[in-house]
């Protein structure tokens, strides 16, 4: 059912901000002290995963497979993850490269089944003691985003990558930034959802300790050098926007670091210094950035391994300057002969993963700021059988406009147990 959702749960956000929540409850939320995760009064770290279509697993709709959310739920938390990356929902039409079905299917007005989804998922994270990192919005075409928002606003038919080409896609959502009217209608989405009581729990979303952190964007950019200071006021007031919506949950960018940041580290600090974002995130994407070899992968493990260190470094750095944790919220690596299928082995892949994994367990032992990471994507029980998303396929750690099984994990695959040595070396 399509119904128009206007503002919530306003009397129980007043409560909140009147601190009728009791200290036991936010012990439960994590939050940021002296540069650290802390949660229940203790240091938090994590090896977690993106798991962008959560939500849609837990509907009763289209797509949604309650069985196997219980099942991967389950899974994951027996391997030691209990931090996932998720997507609140896709906007807009359906087109070939996006996610379907599209939980705000025009300005304001949503598939309410996929709330009562996401109402769900929620209830089922909380009942593992799991955590949620929830994004709102997208530079890029799969969940609609920037995109989608200039559509509504009326600057013309969006582009599609795949189709239209990725210069004409790019030329098109570099309007975003300076878009009043998308800035508008993207306030009143993040509104309607942090303002929502859970339909099941009766727990309104702005105490629900299985929220980790509200994410502005997936990989936010200002999409071009003159769009630097636009982007920098889209942060900073979303920011501050959310806070005074939610002063219990933290707030993340979804940064790629320097990377998404036109390769302007001030940039990437300016956006992180503010006192609304609790954390900086950055990601690596060895493949994407021409890292490695497609023809030799498990022999660029070497390269692609000394470049991650430099990012890092420099993205540590800065969090270390800023006495904020940081979180590399995304990271992925092909199979060793770069197929989709679970046949093809991940060696080149675990060895890149180990990589990352120690240093975050070295700096468990110091104390340091680097303090969790997502791995993209999780797969988990998902049988791919078309090279690309199919209406009735599984969905898969690949969203639509991607190789299905290019960057999952799947569930057999010997990176699970090595994710979880590592997440037992880390408490």
């Amino acid at each position: 059912m399509i119904r128009k959702t206007f503002m919530a749960g306003m009397l129980l956000l007043a409560l909140a901000l009147s601190g009728c929540i009791t200290r036991e409850g936010k012990d439960s939320f994590v939050r940021v002290e002296n540069g650290q995760f802390i949660r229940n009064g203790k240091p938090y770290r994590f090896i977690g995963f993106n798991f962008w279509y959560a939500g849609l697993l837990a509907s009763e709709g289209t797509g949604g497979d309650r069985d196997r959310l219980h099942r991967e739920l389950d899974y994951l938390k027996s391997a030691g993850v209990d931090n996932l990356r998720i997507m609140v929902g896709a906007d807009g039409p359906e087109n070939r490269a996006k996610v379907r079905p599209s939980l705000q299917t025009e300005p304001g007005v949503y598939n309410d089944t996929l709330l009562r989804g996401l109402d769900y998922l929620l209830t089922e994270l909380g009942k593992r003691d799991m955590l949620a990192v929830l994004f709102f919005n997208n530079t890029w075409e799969w969940t609609g985003g920037y995109s989608q928002y200039l559509e509504w606003a009326g600057y013309g038919k969006a582009p599609v990558p795949v189709i239209d080409g990725w210069p004409a896609f790019q030329e098109y959502v570099g309007q975003y930034l300076g878009c009043e009217t998308c800035d508008t209608l993207f306030r009143n989405h993040v509104k309607n959802i942090i303002t929502r009581v859970n339909s099941i729990s009766g727990v309104p979303y702005i105490e629900e300790p299985a929220i980790m952190s509200w994410q502005i964007a997936n990989e936010p950019r200002p999409m071009g050098a003159d769009n630097k200071a636009l982007y920098e006021t889209f942060i900073l007031s979303t920011a501050e926007y959310i806070k005074s919506l939610d002063p219990n949950h933290m707030v993340s960018v979804g940064s790629e670091g320097s990377f998404g940041s036109e390769n302007d580290m001030d940039l990437y600090r300016r956006v992180h210094q503010t006192e609304y974002i609790d954390y900086l995130t950055c990601h690596i994407w060895p493949k994407n950035w021409m890292w490695i070899d497609h023809t030799d992968i498990p022999g660029s493990v070497e390269r692609a391994t000394l470049l991650a260190d430099q990012y890092l470094d420099e993205h540590i750095a800065l969090a270390e300057a800023l006495n904020k944790p940081i979180v590399l919220s995304e990271f992925g690596f092909p199979r060793d002969n770069h197929r989709y299928d679970r046949e093809d082995p991940v060696t080149a892949r675990n060895e890149f993963y180990t990589h990352i994994f120690n240093r975050l367990t070295l700096s468990a032992k110091d104390s340091g700021h680097f303090a969790g990471c997502n791995m993209w994507a999780w797969g988990g029980f998902a049988r791919p059988v078309n090279i690309f998303w199919q209406p009735g396929d599984d969905y898969c750690g690949d969203p639509a406009q991607e190789e299905q099984g290019l960057n999952s994990v799947f569930a057999e695959d010997d990176t699970v147990p090595m994710i979880q040595r590592f997440v037992t070396m880390l408490h």
